[in-house]
């Protein structure tokens, strides 16, 4: 048995030698006799019978063997089935219905996170709220990084003005679709998206009342840059805050309906964004004000056991030195180093990190979801929402200041010098109109394609070779009856069949899971009629050979000389025919999902996936929306047939390597 299994790994390995180095290196490694052997085994690339007896199942492994785009195909095949079916549970912050806004139609990239090399040992400060971050250096320059591009607008935010190139800048933020800048001199700089006067005023705006336009001082530069607390923006807003408790803000009121509450006011002493408030620390930092009754009026020190109190009992005549806002909750940094969390936190979230003795927080920042901590021992910890490991900060020893962006977080020293980053490096295949992952839909999306197929051809070959044994062996009415069953079922056409069905079943309420089942049963249901045929044929020629005659005359039953006698000497022609079946019910599967009768959203299968970028705007500015599904599911398929086709090929002995 052992000798057997080392023939075998000798014969994949003389063949993987062969197939990647070529002949030269599998006599170098393997020896000229073994490569004689097979020249003398084999005449033209056929087997020669006369010098050495081959197995069938041999026969057909060697020539199936030599068929090179066959076998790529076999690994084509292998690797995605492996990825599909085992990569969905290591992505374990995946899940179907997972969305973001400012991440939406994002082109492919890992540089995310890629801070240019002359910023990263002078690090004055960081920011970024979307798909791009902007940096200062100590020094006054302006670096931007990742994606540049503002979806279909033609906007590339990293082409920064050249006059703040020229310039020595101060202050930088981002926000969704704009970056603010304000140099040493006091002079506002804007660049990126306008449609909602983020940094320019026209006269469309200032007529226009759901947008409060920049103001006349910030505008204008008469502001004391020596003066502002914090430069901070939201989604299509933006805000300065001064020393003096004056804030000037404007963008969207649409995006912030409380606008109005911060406009004018000048008793404000922290103040940031969520994604529909804005938010200020009161003068006396005792509560926080949004201008609407009751909205985070509830404070606790733990996400997922802590217990809300009221904001003034959990203060206890401490006050809040820090405010810090995600896109629905928000972090309060209390005077005695300890955090007030209030709002609301996704089920994901992780506990807030209990600190050593003595150890306690000097500085807050937020993301979208996370929130990244520094302690007075220069340690680094970050907790919240964490879909892309956004709060896994690693070890980071001596860090000074702490920068987060959107879905990233970056640790500096005191001399400014980057000393870790952590989060969210980019999308390997870009994101669709939602903001979701489209890399992990394709994983996720090919489970669900893969495995309609398959389910779908199992129910085929259950009940069309069962059909096909009766009717080839049986004959006479039973094969007449059977035959004329086969032929209703082979005139129902799927699609307007399907369209009709989903109709009907609108008005019922069904999961997904069950509209899947119905899916797979309705596959196969329609599609055994080939497999019948084709059973019948082959059973009509088996059931006249010697072997079945001599079991007739045994006194076999009749079942079981169709099942144990007939069955396995045509099994090679089902195989074939199977692989080429399961190809096309992943085809049907998808363009059932594709025209909307098959798998819904936010379930991801390759059909749907094309469905949603099946539009002009899609196929123009953002191709990777169909580009990379597209190519899986035709690469797969293609690999698919392949196989099929080359065992139909290796299997018949009539056939030749050249055919």
């Amino acid at each position: 048995m052992e000798k057997k299994k080392e023939n075998v790994f000798r014969i994949l390995a003389r063949w993987f030698v062969r197939f990647f180095f070529g002949l030269k290196y599998e006599e170098k490694w393997f020896g000229k006799k073994e490569k004689e052997q097979k020249e003398v085994v084999f005449k033209n690339g056929v087997p020669d019978d006369s010098e050495l007896i081959v197995s069938p199942g041999r026969q057909i492994l060697n020539r199936f063997l030599e068929r090179k785009f066959a076998v790529f195909s076999v690994f084509v095949v292998l690797v995605m089935f492996c990825i599909v079916f085992i990569a969905p549970h290591f992505m374990t912050k995946y899940y179907d219905a997972f969305t973001e806004t400012t991440q939406k139609d994002l082109p492919p990239t890992l540089s995310l996170m890629s801070v240019p090399k002359e910023l990263q040992d002078n690090v004055k400060m960081i920011d970024s709220y979307g798909s791009f971050s902007v940096g200062l250096s100590n020094d006054g320059k302006v670096y931007v990084w990742g994606i540049g591009q503002i979806g279909a607008t033609g906007i590339n935010i990293k082409e920064i003005p050249e006059e703040v190139q020229n310039a020595k800048i101060a202050y930088v933020a981002a926000g969704q679709d704009h970056i603010i800048a304000i140099g040493e001199d006091g002079k506002f700089y804007g660049w990126g998206s306008n449609r909602f006067g983020q940094y320019a005023v026209t006269d469309a705006i200032r007529e226009n009342p759901n947008l409060e336009p920049v103001p006349d001082a910030v505008l204008n530069g008469e502001i004391d840059v020596n003066h502002i607390k914090k430069l901070t923006c939201g989604y299509q807003a933006s805000a300065i805050l001064m020393d003096d408790g004056t804030l000037y803000i404007w963008g969207n009121k649409q995006s912030y309906s409380n606008m109005d509450n911060f406009i004018g006011r000048d008793n404000i002493v922290d103040v940031d964004f969520t994604l529909n408030y804005i938010v200020g620390l009161n003068k006396k930092q005792t509560s926080v004000y949004t201008g609407t009754k009751g909205l985070y009026a509830m404070a606790r020190s733990k996400i997922k056991t802590g217990t809300a109190v009221k904001m003034s009992e959990f203060l206890k005549k401490r006050k809040i030195t820090e405010l810090r806002a995600t896109s629905t909750s928000l972090c309060l940094l209390l005077d005695d180093g300890t955090i007030a969390l209030t709002g609301d936190f996704p089920n994901d979230v992780v506990e807030v990190p209990d600190l050593a003795e003595g150890e306690y927080f000097v500085d807050i920042e937020a993301g979208t979801y996370h929130y990244s901590g520094l302690t007075n021992l220069g340690h680094v910890y970050s907790f919240g929402g964490d879909h892309y490991r956004q709060a896994e900060a690693p070890q980071v020893n001596g860090a000074k200041k702490l920068f987060a962006g959107a879905f990233q977080s970056y640790a500096v020293d005191e001399n400014g010098k980057l000393l870790n980053k952590w989060g969210l490096k980019g999308y390997l295949f870009g994101t669709d109109d939602r903001g979701a992952n489209i890399a992990e839909r394709v994983i996720a999306g090919g489970r669900i394609t893969m495995t309609v197929g398959a389910i779908a051809v199992i129910i085929e070959i259950v009940i069309g070779v069962s059909i096909g044994l009766m009717a080839g062996f049986l004959g006479g009415w039973v094969d007449i009856f059977l035959m004329r069953v086969a032929e209703v079922f082979s005139s129902i056409p799927l699609y307007p069949f399907m369209l009709i069905l989903s109709s009907l079943l609108a008005q019922v309420s069904m999961t997904t899971d069950q509209r899947l089942y119905m899916i797979m049963v309705i596959l196969g249901v329609l599609g055994w009629p080939g497999f019948a045929y084709i059973t019948r044929a082959q059973v009509l020629v088996a059931r006249e050979s010697e072997y079945v005659t001599a079991a007739q005359a045994m006194g076999v039953k009749e079942t079981r000389i169709a099942y144990k006698h007939i069955l396995p000497n045509i099994i090679s022609v089902i195989l074939v025919n199977m692989t080429l079946s399961f190809a096309a019910s992943m085809q049907t599967e998808t363009s059932l999902s594709f025209l909307g009768f098959g798998v819904n959203y936010p379930q991801p299968s390759w059909g749907n996936m094309l469905s949603r970028a099946s539009n002009a705007t899609a196929a123009i500015n953002f191709w990777w929306q169909w580009l990379f599904t597209s190519a899986i599911l035709i690469m797969t398929t293609v690999c698919i047939n392949t196989i099929g086709d080359t065992l139909r090929d290796v299997m018949d002995p009539k056939s030749t390597n050249d055919k």
